[in-house]
């Protein structure tokens, strides 16, 4: 059965079962490999991906329910100015160590400042509550939010 979609705002269609966890989709059928498998419960956040503009964790996500919508990923975060921001500010302040989490972490990131520009340290931690870093390089996290905050002020 195939599903369509819009990935990385273009138009495709992949041949797979619609219950197949929209994350193997990606990597195995698109070649999207900068999208996670981190737990395969949706709670360590390393497989998400943006559906319809949110931060959404793709490995219990069937791919027959992203149908007709539009799925952001890793790859194409950075096309527009926040995703930009986001990612800048990562390097500015070293954030990754192993790097296995942080594509999630920069989507959610990502989302969050989509929606609050001027985010408190409460609004980064709700935002970024379920992605995990085994590193713990959390007060990074934190710090380049705030940055990347301030650039798009």
């Amino acid at each position: 059965m195939s599903t369509s979609f819009t990935l990385n705002g273009k138009a495709v269609r992949v041949d797979a079962d619609p219950s197949t966890p929209l994350l193997w989709t990606l990597r195995d059928n698109l070649a999207m490999t900068g999208t996670k498998f981190g737990c395969g419960i949706a709670a360590c956040g390393a497989c998400t991906v943006h559906l319809n503009g949110q931060p959404t964790r793709s490995c219990v996500l069937p791919v027959s329910s992203v149908a007709g919508q539009k799925v952001t990923t890793i790859e194409a975060v950075g096309a527009d100015k926040v995703g930009k921001a986001v990612q800048a500010a990562w390097i500015k302040h070293d954030v990754a160590q192993c790097g296995y989490c942080q594509s999630g972490q920069i989507m959610s990131a990502t989302g969050l400042l989509k929606g609050n520009r001027k985010p408190s340290d409460a609004d980064i931690d709700a935002a970024m509550a379920g992605n995990v870093c085994r590193c713990g390089t959390y007060q990074r996290i934190r710090a380049a939010i705030h940055d990347a905050a301030k650039s798009l002020a």
